[in-house]
Formats: structure tokens, C-alpha cells, sequence
């Protein structure tokens, strides 16, 4: 963690920062990912058979957005829309999910990096399985260190768990900025259960003026120090 990283999140009330339990039990070896460039992760995804998933997948999901966003989004699993297309969040999820980033002044694409904890399909699309995270992990791991943003927002249960390496509700974890290995981090509801359960939409959008205003902090903390 860099000195400067560090002096925001005391300033925030972040110290000592969560960090994930480091590298899920049943996980690839760090250092198959960790090494890796955009073209090399990307290939060994688009290949993978470390888990029981690629035996039904369509295809893998790989993640999509700009490469340094200072934004990352992320996800648990890819749906039916994602697995036939191969890009995350193209569902009914993923149109709610752009009318989310407009409305804090986001688009996809643009400052903006999309992806999941999980690449391939669950089948059913049942919540993905504690060996196929674990799987899969270290790509996630090596994504976010390639993009080095500067916010992340972990959208549900899964993604949410996995980040923060322990179990606990949504509901107990919004409302706040956590970290991720330095990273300052805010959990709100996936598109998929807000369209389920619109009485919720309320809360998402405190979230995302919670995640906007935390933003606003980091970047006028790093134009004091230019």
C-alpha cells in the first residue's frame, strides 16, 4: 500500500483495511495469474477448465471496460444473456446496471471497468460454488492489480463476501466504505435481486451517492498533492 493510499483511508476511518483471507482454499497458484498482461489473462480465461463450469459454459466472461478505470464494478457470475455473448451485465440486469452508472454520471466503458468474480456460467444460474470462486479468484485478483482503481463497488452477496473475505448481508455492509487490499470499497445490491425486489432501488441509490462522494474525496485528495 502506498503511503499516500494509506494517509486516505486513516483519514476515512479505514484503518486497519479488510483484506480477503488471502487466496481462497482450492484456488489456481498465485503465481499462474500474477504475472500475467491483459493478453495473457485474457487467453488463460477464454481456456480455463479449473473448475466443473467450463463443461457447460457457452463461453467465458472475461470482463469489459477501460483497462484503467478508476472505477471497477464487480459482480459474481455471468447469466444466460452474458454466457451467449460473452460480455458481463447485458441482460435486464446489465440495462439497470447502465441506468445505475448514469445516474451518479457514469457509462460503461468510460472510466468504468465491469467484470465478475466468476467467468464462466453456474448452471441454472444458481450462486456460484466455493471451489469455482476459489478457481477463479486469481484472475479477479490480477485484474483489479492491472486496473488499480481507485474505488471498487461490489454488487451483492457473493461479491461482496469474496472481496472482503467473510460472510455478513448486504445489508449490514452498505451504508459504509470498506477496503480491499488498500482500496477503498462499497457493497450495494446486484441489479438482478433489485429488479426482483424494488423497494430496494432506494437504498442502491444511497450506495451510489455514497460511492460518488467517496470518489470526489480520493480525487481532490490526489489534486492536493499534485
Amino acid at each position: 500500500m502506498t503511503g499516500r493510499r494509506e494517509l486516505y483511508l486513516q483519514e476515512m476511518g479505514l484503518m486497519p483495511v479488510w483484506r480477503a483471507r488471502g487466496t481462497p482454499a482450492g484456488a489456481a497458484d498465485r503465481g499462474d495469474a500474477g504475472a500475467m498482461d491483459w493478453a495473457e489473462l485474457k487467453a488463460t480465461v477464454a481456456g480455463c477448465t479449473s473448475c466443473d463450469l467450463h463443461k457447460s459454459r457457452t463461453r467465458t466472461v472475461f470482463g469489459v471496460g477501460d483497462e484503467n478505470a478508476d472505477w471497477l464494478f464487480i459482480g459474481e457470475a455471468p447469466g444466460a444473456d452474458e454466457d451467449a455473448q460473452g460480455e458481463p451485465f447485458v441482460g435486464q440486469a446489465g440495462k439497470l446496471l447502465d441506468n445505475m452508472l448514469k445516474s451518479i454520471g457514469l457509462k460503461r466503458g468510460d472510466n468504468v471497468y465491469i467484470t465478475n468474480v466468476v467467468k464462466s456460467r453456474p448452471p441454472n444460474n444458481r450462486n456460484p460454488l466455493p471451489d469455482e470462486i476459489a478457481a477463479c479468484f486469481p484472475y479477479l485478483q490480477r485484474q483489479i492489480e492491472l486496473i488499480q482503481p481507485k474505488l471498487i463497488v461490489t454488487l451483492g452477496k457473493v461479491a461482496s463476501e469474496t472481496l472482503l473475505g467473510r460472510e455478513a448481508t448486504i445489508s449490514s455492509l452498505r451504508g459504509k466504505v470498506h477496503a480491499y487490499q488498500g482500496i477503498p470499497l462499497i457493497a450495494t445490491y446486484h441489479p438482478a435481486y433489485l429488479l426482483r425486489t424494488l423497494q430496494d432501488k432506494a437504498k442502491a441509490w444511497e450506495d451510489l451517492c455514497l460511492a460518488k462522494r467517496t470518489m470526489q474525496d480520493i480525487c481532490s485528495k490526489d489534486s492536493a498533492t499534485l
